[in-house]
């Protein structure tokens, strides 16, 4: 997670709305660090270093879910959540209008690595991302 929430917006506030943007979303590497069942076991710098890539502690709201149990307690949501949950943090909180469904990466194992995220303002190069998204995701990439 060596991107953080502060160093994209930095970039969207200096880009003038001219900016598109890849975004490695590093799914593998939360799940071993910070996505763990129980959250009492996960060392604080790694909830520090995965704040500072989520901007805010909200990634526990999309991560962790509730509403399964009678007694309120946090069990790991799927990671379909958190990726959804990031994609509207694109469009609300950084402001990108275009954001195509990201494209997941596994190793040879078939065990997934990260996300590849694409986010612009820019119609005409949402349009091409999303049609080469689309082009790996019909070759078996997810």
């Amino acid at each position: 997670m060596g991107s953080t929430w502060i160093g994209v917006s930095y970039m969207l506030r200096a880009r003038k709305k001219t900016i598109e943007m890849f975004l490695n979303f590093p799914i593998m590497d939360m799940n071993r660090n910070v996505l763990h069942v129980n959250m009492d076991n996960v060392d604080q710098s790694q909830v520090d270093r995965m704040n500072a890539f989520w901007g805010d502690a909200s990634w526990r709201k999309a991560a962790y879910d509730t509403t399964q149990n009678l007694f309120g307690w946090e069990f790991k949501a799927d990671s379909t959540k958190l990726i959804n949950a990031f994609t509207k943090r694109l469009k609300t909180i950084a402001g990108f209008k275009y954001v195509p469904d990201p494209i997941l990466m596994c190793n040879s194992n078939n065990a997934p690595i990260y996300y590849l995220f694409f986010a612009s303002n820019n119609e005409t190069g949402a349009k091409i991302v999303k049609d080469i998204l689309h082009k790996y995701r019909n070759k078996g990439f997810k």
